[in-house]
């Protein structure tokens, strides 16, 4: 029995003693526990106590793995505690803002499933995987000034779009979402980090959504790829769940068709077994799973510094979306809809091939834990404002 009494603070709950992300509330640095929040600033932590006091993460981020394991286990000693410890303050989750600063940002490409149905769409005549897909986990740079944390609108974004007549310019009419897992880096800034070393400079897992406009999309991307269509936002948890938390999530990658240079190769599975559920205006739409991503993490990191590129404490990269192999485990409204060719039903009895205006898009997810517990990383909601 603990000393916090929270019906959700159990561990079949997703936010149980097994879990224990990091946040900032109007309090300071936080660990949550069930539906409140315990600070961390007048707690009993010995030397882990410098990089807590503040109202970030950024401290704990640069402090590297070794703190992150020792902060943990005392916390999940407090936590467990029939009494509550000196200084023990809990408050509300509501005022849960944006955790760290937000270093570089990239986005991969990385669920088979999901690169295929886009290249079924727009390839329908070709080989649905570009040739270098089953070689190196694809990315683009995105733009870390516009990840906001979870719960802040998101306007529709103005852009050009192919027109019969030229381009026209305008709202984007086929706006769309992506479900992704976030990765947020910390520890020592390095280059050239090998899969054996990833998991050194990653602090924790988070969910992301990153809105996408199709439409502006189309337009732009060839040659050089994603620019306005993805800029605009980026949703990101409040709440990182520790990457200790998914000790027992892991899985091997579903095996790639070629053989991989020796940068990729790993000697651990860090395939994780997660699933994300999907909704839309309160209606369950999808649940993709985060175990059929072809990529790692491991493998991002690797190949995204392979080239001399440093990562340092606050970067952010994401998975790209993630989608499985039967229609309602797809990530995105585009592959939902068939490209906005076979619009799918909400409870209310309306139909949805991308977002409307006042569109509440709301992402929530588990993974296995210790002992048969429950592992949850936070939700992650936007609402759709007009441009």
């Amino acid at each position: 029995m603990s000393w916090i009494s929270d019906p959700n603070f159990t561990e079949d709950q997703p936010f149980g003693p097994q879990t224990l992300p990091y946040g900032v509330v109007d309090g300071g640095v936080a660990v949550r526990v069930g539906d409140q929040a315990l600070l961390l600033r007048s707690l009993a932590l010995g030397k882990c106590s410098e990089f807590v006091q503040g109202d970030s993460l950024d401290p704990l981020l640069r402090a590297g793995r070794p703190v992150w394991s020792v902060l943990r286990a005392k916390l999940r000693e407090i936590v467990s505690a029939q009494s509550a410890p000196k200084g023990a303050e809990l408050v509300g989750i509501e005022t849960a803002k944006l955790p760290f600063t937000v270093g570089d940002y990239v986005d991969f490409y990385s669920s088979r499933h999901h690169a295929e149905n886009v290249g079924r769409m727009f390839r329908p005549d070709g080989d649905p995987l570009t040739p270098n897909w089953t070689h190196l986990p694809i990315g683009y740079h995105g733009r870390a000034g516009t990840v906001y944390v979870s719960g802040t609108d998101i306007r529709r974004p103005n852009g050009q779009k192919r027109g019969s007549e030229g381009p026209k310019f305008g709202p984007s009419e086929r706006l769309d979402i992506e479900a992704e897992v976030g990765f947020v880096c910390g520890g020592p800034e390095a280059a050239n980090v090998s899969t054996s070393r990833a998991a050194e400079h990653v602090f924790g897992v988070a969910l992301v959504n990153d809105w996408s406009a199709r439409d502006i999309q189309a337009w732009e991307y060839q040659p050089l790829g994603p620019f306005l269509a993805k800029s605009f936002a980026t949703s990101i948890s409040a709440w990182v769940t520790p990457l200790e938390a998914f000790a027992v999530a892991r899985v091997p990658t579903p095996p790639l068709p070629n053989k991989l240079h020796d940068y990729l190769t790993c000697d651990q599975p860090w395939g994780l077994d997660i699933t994300i559920t999907v909704e839309l205006n309160g209606t369950i739409v999808a649940r993709p799973p985060f175990r059929e991503m072809s990529w790692s993490f491991v493998q991002q990191l690797a190949h995204m510094t392979v080239n001399g590129a440093t990562v340092r404490p606050g970067d952010l990269f994401a998975s790209g979306t993630v989608s499985g192999p039967e229609k309602d485990e797809r990530g995105s409204f585009l592959e939902l809809s068939w490209g906005g060719k076979e619009p799918f039903e909400l409870d209310d009895g309306s139909t949805r091939s991308f977002l409307e205006d006042g569109d509440t898009v709301r992402l929530t997810a588990t993974a296995p834990g210790e002992g048969g517990s429950v592992v949850g990383l936070a939700e992650v909601v936007g609402t759709v404002r007009s441009a």
